[in-house]
C-alpha cells in the first residue's frame, strides 16, 4: 500500500530555505570539532622576554575566539633551543622560535645534530631579531670587513647567536681572521668596555636592553653587513636572513642608520597538529592583530603580507589553506 505524504507549497519552501541557512552557516564556521577542544600547550620564552607576553595574549585571545575550536595554555621556557625539543618530545605543540633555530632543527644541524626534529612545520613569521655587532663608538670599525685581525665575542659556545656570527663572518670570508671569543652578552659587554673585544655579536629585537645599558656607559656603535655576505647566506641556502636597517641614535653613539642583517621570531607547530586548529590559530591572530598588539611593542612589525618572508622550513597544510584564502602565494619550497 502506497502512502502519499502532501506538504503545502509555503511549508515546502520553508523547509527548503531552513536547509540552505543551516548548509551556508556550517560552511562559514567551518571547521568546527566534532569532539572537545584541541589541547593546544603554547611554548615562548622567559617571563622578561617577548615570546612570553605575546604567548600570554595569544593563548587569551584563542580561548575567547576559538575556545569551541581549541583550549590553549602557556609554558615559559629558555625560549628557542629548548622549545624545538619540547616540540619533539611531544611536551609543546605550538611554540615561538628563530626562524634560524627552527631551520637547524629542521635540518638536523649544529646544536640539532643527530636529534634532528623533523615533526616541526611553520605556520607565520612575526618580527625581525636583529642581528647587531656592537663596537665602541670610538673604534673606527665601521664594516664588518674592518673585524680582520680583531677580538670578536661571537656568543655564548653552543649558541644560536654563535652560530650565526659564524655563518655570516664564513660568508665575509672572515672567519679565520678574526680571534673569536665565546662570550655571552652581558660578559662580552664588559669585556667591550674594558677594551678587551673589540666587537660583539647579539641578536634580539632593538632597542636591546643590554646594548642600552653598554651604551649608557660607553657610546656605541653597530657594524654595516653589505649586500654581498647578505646574498652569499641566501645563495648558500639560509633563507632565513634578510636586510634590516637599524635606526640613527637607537643607541647613545649611533649618528646614522646602519644596514645589517636579521633572523626572525616565528611560530611552529608539530605537523600532527590538526589542520583546523592552525588554520584558526592563524585566523583569530591575524583578524585581531590589534589585540595582540596591545601586549608588546614588538606586534606591531607582525603584517599578514609579510607572514611568509624569511620562512625557512614547510608549512603546516592548515597554514597553506589559511594563506590561499587569503591570496598570498605559498613557494614551492614551502610546500611539505
Amino acid at each position: 500500500m502506497e502512502i502519499h505524504v502532501f506538504i503545502k507549497k509555503p511549508v515546502l519552501i520553508g523547509l527548503v530555505v531552513i536547509a540552505l541557512v543551516a548548509a551556508i552557516a556550517a560552511y562559514t564556521l567551518w571547521p568546527r570539532p566534532a569532539v572537545k577542544p584541541y589541547a593546544l600547550n603554547i611554548w615562548t620564552g622567559g617571563t622578561g622576554g617577548v615570546y612570553y607576553p605575546l604567548g600570554v595574549k595569544l593563548s587569551e585571545m584563542l580561548n575567547k575566539y576559538a575556545g569551541d575550536v581549541i583550549s590553549s595554555s602557556v609554558s615559559t621556557s629558555g625560549a628557542s633551543v629548548a622549545n624545538m625539543r619540547a616540540l619533539a618530545a611531544g611536551d609543546a605543540n605550538l611554540v615561538f622560535v628563530q626562524n634560524d633555530i627552527a631551520y637547524y632543527a629542521y635540518r638536523g644541524v649544529y646544536m640539532f645534530e643527530g636529534s634532528r626534529v623533523g615533526v616541526v612545520r611553520g605556520i607565520a613569521v612575526l618580527y625581525p631579531e636583529v642581528v647587531q655587532i656592537v663596537v665602541r663608538a670610538d673604534s673606527g670599525i665601521k664594516s664588518i670587513y674592518d673585524l680582520e685581525g680583531k677580538r670578536v665575542a661571537i656568543g655564548a659556545a653552543g649558541s644560536g647567536t654563535a652560530v650565526e656570527a659564524e655563518l655570516i663572518l664564513r660568508a665575509a670570508g672572515l672567519w679565520d681572521k678574526i680571534a673569536a671569543q665565546n662570550l655571552d652578552f652581558v660578559a662580552a659587554a664588559e669585556s667591550i668596555k674594558l677594551g678587551l673585544v673589540d666587537a660583539a655579536f647579539v641578536v634580539a629585537g632593538i632597542p636591546t636592553s643590554a646594548v642600552l645599558s653598554l651604551a649608557a656607559a660607553v657610546p656605541v656603535n653597530l657594524v654595516e653587513v653589505p649586500d654581498e655576505v647578505l646574498n652569499k647566506l641566501v645563495e648558500q641556502g639560509y633563507r632565513f636572513f634578510i636586510r634590516y636597517a637599524v635606526p640613527a641614535n637607537t643607541y647613545t653613539g649611533m649618528t646614522s642608520d646602519v644596514r645589517t642583517l636579521a633572523v626572525k621570531a616565528m611560530l611552529a607547530v608539530r605537523a600532527d597538529v590538526p589542520d583546523h586548529v592552525v588554520y584558526n590559530v592563524l585566523k583569530v591572530m591575524f583578524e585581531r592583530i590589534s589585540e595582540l598588539r596591545e601586549a608588546h611593542a614588538r606586534a606591531r612589525d607582525i603584517e599578514l603580507a609579510r607572514a611568509l618572508e624569511g620562512m625557512p622550513i614547510p608549512l603546516h597544510p592548515g597554514a597553506i589553506r589559511f594563506y590561499q584564502e587569503k591570496g598570498i602565494s605559498i613557494p614551492s619550497e614551502l610546500r611539505p
